[in-house]
């Protein structure tokens, strides 16, 4: 009896029925989905396919190829006039309220427990996942409060990685153009230069090491983009499969790194148990590895206070540094080249930067690199004009009774999400004249003028402030690449003197032919895929070292 069952329930199990199950069970789980997410007021108004289950299952198909002409719609329609819109999101996110800039203080000044930076920074990487579960704040908070008291000692050591990178890079031949890949070729550099802040030399320059982070930097992007296409119940079943390769090639990187940290342990801890006369003179190298294990222990985590503990704590440090600088790099460089060689953007930031190298006697200085006045315009115009996603600035409601706007009235929900329009904001004209143009200097004529002034034609104190917020790293409403407010980036500084100090050498001592015309990015959902097959041509300048 029991046997005839079996066999009548396995010869049931047709192909056809298997796959009618399964898109039956997906489509159900998408309903459950949306039955769970956050509703918004109707006095909201939207952009997109609709409302509505069916509505939203058409701009949940759509979501790939239109999201960003839906912003821009909604920036035109309903930002530049003060007004609130929601906007369509990946399957996997409730919809986006888009806050207009002239509410942005009100945004941006809400506390932590009513809109979280971190849940909506946590949703959009699905960090659990693959972050191995670490207290990503742990490590952000080490970078706040290490990184810029020791920046000016790591200016040194960062210069020579610039160097060192940049000739295994390109090359020294001064007789023959090559072509390189020029996605491949910043990989090359930013990943080992950043990484001589994270885990020092040597380990910095361990191309195994390297490729690891790169490969684990690269899943998190691709992974990020496949589960925001699942629903939440699929996540559990999907995340664990996609994610292995995040494991493997942190393991890969961790093997180079396990002998590093141990040894750091090691040391720190004989050199505070103040009992062994050989450490009474040393000091641990000031980098994210020595700024880990002093958190570690002045907050009581000891659990934090382990090899792989601490190389997971440096992962979504990894991630922000090499994704993030890497597009910022490749950008600038492909802003510069295509643009009118007439211009002479290239012959002037190289004039500027030997003059001003020559002048701190061959050595980079914090005060030397803040004189760069426009090599930092022509990377902050490229920062403006070559965005890489629609939005970098989203907020999470956390508060149970959720929050409503004060200026329109609308209330959002626990759940909801708020973001910022940071593609419409920089290009929109009644901020900056031609904002379709890269202008390298559009930032530091005014701060020039200003400094050409006698000291009694330099205005008060109102107008030095004004000029000063014109520098790359200082944040505002119009300019949001970095974020802005008390969650900005806080590793935007030492992201300004390590692109300076690039350019600078790139520039110094190779040639790079222009391009005819700038290669074409893609928008995929939230985010612009960059050319990442654009070539250059580029040889070594005779007559350097």
């Amino acid at each position: 009896m029991v046997t005839g069952i079996s066999s009548q329930l396995v010869e049931s199990l047709t192909p056809g029925r298997i796959a009618a199950t399964v898109v039956l069970f997906t489509i159900s789980c998408f309903i459950v989905d949306f039955t769970w997410k956050p509703r918004y007021s109707d006095s909201l108004p939207r952009v997109g396919c609709g409302g509505g289950l069916l509505g939203t299952l058409q701009n949940w198909f759509y979501f790939v190829t239109r999201y960003n002409t839906w912003v821009a719609e909604g920036y035109e329609k309903y930002s530049k006039h003060g007004l609130a819109f929601v906007v369509p999101s990946a399957p996997s996110h409730p919809q986006e309220i888009v806050v207009p800039r002239s509410q942005t203080a009100w945004m941006l000044e809400l506390p932590d427990r009513v809109l979280s930076t971190k849940e909506a920074h946590r949703d959009a990487l699905h960090n659990d996942y693959q972050f191995f579960w670490v207290d990503d704040q742990f490590p952000i908070q080490t970078i706040h409060k290490h990184l810029a008291r020791n920046l000016v000692g790591l200016i040194p050591g960062v210069q020579e990685e610039v160097h060192g990178a940049i000739d295994a890079t390109f090359g020294k031949d001064t007789e023959n153009w090559k072509t390189l890949n020029l996605w491949e070729a910043w990989l090359g550099i930013v990943p080992r230069v950043t990484n001589r802040i994270i885990v020092g030399a040597p380990l910095c320059r361990n191309q195994e090491f390297l490729d690891g982070l790169v490969a684990f930097a690269d899943d998190v992007i691709r992974n990020s983009l496949i589960l925001d296409m699942f629903p939440h119940i699929f996540k559990p079943l999907v995340a664990p499969f996609l994610v292995f390769s995040n494991w493997w090639h942190w393991r890969k990187s961790y093997q180079h790194a396990k002998p590093v940290i141990e040894q750091r342990l090691h040391d720190m801890a004989r050199k505070a148990s103040g009992v062994d006369p050989a450490y009474e003179d040393w000091q641990p190298p000031e980098d994210m590895i020595t700024w880990l294990i002093r958190k570690a222990n002045a907050d009581g985590r000891g659990a934090e206070l382990n090899a792989e503990m601490l190389s997971k704590n440096t992962l979504a440090i990894e991630f922000a540094a090499i994704h993030t600088t890497v597009m910022t790099g490749f950008n600038l460089l492909l802003d510069l080249l295509s643009s009118d060689p007439a211009l002479g953007y290239l012959d002037t930031i190289r004039d500027e930067t030997s003059r001003v190298l020559a002048e701190e006697n061959g050595a980079w200085t914090k005060t030397g690199l803040a004189r760069l006045h426009r090599t930092d315009s022509a990377i902050k115009e490229s920062m403006r004009f070559s965005h890489f996603a629609r939005a970098l600035t989203h907020r999470k409601v956390v508060a149970p009774e959720g929050v409503t706007n004060t200026a329109e009235g609308w209330h959002a929900p626990y759940g909801a999400y708020l973001m910022l329009d940071l593609a419409g904001t920089h290009h929109d004209p009644a901020l900056y004249p031609e904002p379709d143009q890269y202008d390298a200097w559009r930032f530091s004529r005014d701060k020039e003028a200003y400094e050409a002034k006698a000291a009694d034609e330099k205005g008060d104190a109102e107008e030095a402030m004004r000029v000063k917020r014109l520098g790359m790293v200082t944040t505002s409403a119009e300019y949001l690449p970095f974020s802005h407010g008390r969650h900005g980036c806080p590793g935007r500084f030492f992201v300004a003197h390590e692109l300076k100090m690039i350019m600078a050498y790139l520039l110094e001592n190779y040639e790079i032919k222009p391009l005819a015309e700038k290669p074409k990015s893609m928008w995929v959902g939230s985010n612009l895929i960059p050319p990442v097959q654009a070539t250059i041509e580029i040889r070594r300048r005779k007559g350097t070292v």
